[in-house]
């Protein structure tokens, strides 16, 4: 009876994934991303953080989201819609890839390691807290030249 109580004093006391609050994390929209987010993404469960506008999922977390960052400028990366949402991919870091939404203000971050999930699945999943940021702008195809 002892050891059952013990297990259950230790799964208690799993800790917050450390993060850092982006700097719009504050912003109400940020409020709404995050009591919005999924209990599961990419079949990882949801882990606590300690950072205003932040999201983990995984043990250890292979995908981590940071609602409130700088929006996105024009860029060269490929802009691609999951789920309704606009998404800038750099894949500079592969197989740790960034997806930040783009058109929505605040943005939201979301970094993932593709050997654990993938990645328009976890986009997918998050669509719905995201979504309820306002798109003002969307991903537009290249010009020819």
């Amino acid at each position: 009876m002892l050891a059952l109580g013990a297990a259950a004093t230790l799964a208690g006391c799993a800790h917050a994934v450390p993060l850092t609050a982006a700097p719009q994390a504050s912003d109400p929209a940020c409020a709404g991303v995050v009591v919005l987010l999924p209990e599961e993404v990419a079949g990882q469960a949801e882990r606590e953080t300690d950072a205003q506008g932040t999201g983990a999922w995984g043990e250890p977390a292979s995908i981590i989201l940071h609602c409130g960052v700088e929006s996105p400028g024009p860029t060269t990366l490929t802009c691609q819609n999951v789920s309704g949402v606009d998404w800038i991919v750099d894949d500079a870091d592969a197989p740790n890839y960034r997806f930040t939404s783009y058109g929505r203000e605040p943005a939201v971050e979301v970094y993932l390691d593709s050997d654990v999930v993938a990645g328009s699945t976890v986009m997918a999943d998050l669509a719905a807290a995201v979504s309820t940021i306002p798109q003002t702008r969307a991903c537009t195809e290249p010009v020819a030249g």
